[in-house]
């Protein structure tokens, strides 16, 4: 076990002792119904969903002391003393995970929005901003009510970067010493993994795989320009996020497209001239699918364990800029900074000069994307769900769901979808023995819904109660945690808030 993974699984036992003895100092006290240390809560007559098999089991009890689930079965005695949720009709499924998130606003605002939409558990996949790691620590030491996080180190990137520093730092490294220095510094700040970028040249790449193995942490992020999936996957990097490297490796003309992305130019900062230059190259790459090639790489991809997260919610809007909008349902979860920040990125990184032929192929794009991933799907390629939440317009926690439903979208099924955001997360997080089931030892990270989801995946929606942790988030106190962030996107920032960054 690396360094990395048992400093993380230290930081959630810790949190779980802290949170099991009832003393959440800093959580909001109106909100959570405090489970002390010996207390018992028993879930009765519910119906349990493995999320592996898929099978469910009606008339269920289940029951939680501390942080931990102790007991699952029917007919099971509920112990005296013991504060019993009669949840007839009810569906418990595990906690969720959001596997690729750039969380925004205050801790007011994204931490409740996670659990009250039932996300457990989150992947931060740029750790552009200390609190995060504060926000990640004071959770599990539990003084902060919010989802376990895995947060990622500073973007690495190469030079020039894609990334204008008025907007998100990053790290640019141009060779090897610079490389390695970069992992050894986000080591000693915090991070729980290494997150890697776009434009990469091979020998960063390979001295960031290298240094990061030797101080204990793993990479995850964008197949770089310069690398094949292949070698991306063969190099050891754990994730694959998003679709764009991934559909150049599948063509027929594969060689002719990586020609074509090596030879990009961008001036630093110049996000825009990137998608515009990789539109033309993905099209050609969209209709040359080889199926020939797909096995071969995604069967890579799959002896490898090498995750790949699609976040569909993000291509849905980069794809089709012209159609992106903030759902009004939604819009009073978010702060005026953050509906500016997204108008921001909209207006000057995705909907810019764009040629008519471009827009006019966006739907065809949008449609392939969903093809593909079926394919992924089909070829067993370890799925993560994750949503770039970021991306304008998604609101943390909520666009999970979005994620979920285009998922089944593109062809999974709803047990599929949902195990891309139990089982496999914990699989990935080396978590297994604690999370993504429903079983007697695991912590209790539960979501209670009011119908099935393995008959609709919408019915994720439906939630009725959120247990993190053991602590139950009963209807009426997920109700108030919603009006508490509404109530607090309209106030003043606090010190430790983090503007919302780009997507991607």
């Amino acid at each position: 076990m690396n360094s990395s993974r048992r400093q993380f699984l230290a930081r959630t036992a810790a949190g779980a002792a802290v949170i099991a003895g009832g003393s959440l100092t800093a959580a909001p006290a109106p909100a959570v119904a405090a489970i002390g240390r010996t207390a018992i809560t028993a879930l009765t007559n519910v119906t349990v969903i493995d999320v592996a098999t898929g099978r469910r089991d009606r008339h269920q009890t289940v029951l939680i002391s501390g942080d931990r689930i102790i007991g699952v079965g029917r007919n099971l005695p509920v112990p005296r003393g013991a504060v019993e949720l009669d949840l007839a009709g009810k569906f418990v499924i595990p906690g969720l995970a959001d596997m690729h998130v750039h969380s925004l606003g205050d801790e007011r605002v994204s931490p409740p929005l996670y659990l009250a939409n039932g996300i457990t558990t989150i992947r931060e996949m740029a750790g552009t901003n200390p609190a995060l790691y504060d926000w990640r620590d004071r959770i599990e030491a539990g003084t902060l009510l919010g989802p376990r996080m895995v947060v990622a180190s500073n973007i690495i990137d190469g030079d020039p970067t894609l990334w204008d520093p008025n907007l998100i730092q990053v790290i640019v490294v141009d060779d090897e010493p610079s490389a390695r220095a970069a992992v050894r510094r986000l080591k000693a700040e915090g991070a729980d993994f290494v997150k890697v970028y776009s434009r990469l040249s091979p020998a960063s790449y390979a001295a960031i795989l290298d240094e990061a193995r030797k101080n204990g942490l793993t990479v995850h992020g964008h197949g770089p320009d310069q690398l094949t999936s292949k070698e991306v996957s063969n190099a050891g990097q754990r994730s694959i996020e998003h679709i764009h490297s991934l559909g150049l490796a599948v063509s027929t003309r594969e060689a002719e497209v990586r020609r074509m992305v090596r030879d990009i130019t961008v001036t630093a900062g110049d996000y825009n001239a990137w998608f515009r230059q990789l539109h033309p190259i993905e099209w050609i790459a969209a209709n040359t699918f080889s199926r020939a090639r797909a096995a071969d790489v995604f069967g890579t991809l799959r002896r490898n364990r090498t995750r790949v997260t699609p976040t569909l919610t993000m291509h849905t809007v980069l794809d089709q800029p012209d159609y992106a909008a903030l759902d009004p349902a939604l819009a009073k979860y978010l702060s005026a900074d953050a509906v500016f920040s997204y108008d921001y990125a909209l207006n000057n990184l995705y909907r810019p000069n764009r040629p008519a032929e471009e827009i006019a192929r966006q739907h065809q794009m949008w449609a392939w994307r969903q093809r593909f991933v079926a394919e992924l799907f089909a070829h067993d390629v370890p799925i993560l769900a994750g949503t770039d939440t970021g991306t304008p317009y998604s609101v943390p926690g909520f666009a999970l769901h979005d994620e979920l439903e285009h998922l089944v979208g593109a062809g999974a099924t709803p047990r599929q979808a949902l195990y891309a955001a139990t089982v496999e997360p914990a699989r990935f997080l080396g978590l297994r023995a604690n999370l993504g089931s429903v079983e007697p030892r695991k912590i209790a990270d539960l979501v209670v819904l009011d119908a099935d989801p393995l008959t609709d995946i919408r019915n994720t929606r439906r939630i009725h109660t959120v247990i993190t942790r053991g602590r139950v988030i009963s209807p009426a106190a997920r109700q108030r945690m919603l009006a508490d962030v509404e109530a607090a996107v309209k106030e003043p920032p606090t010190a430790a808030t983090i503007a919302p960054g780009g997507c991607c």
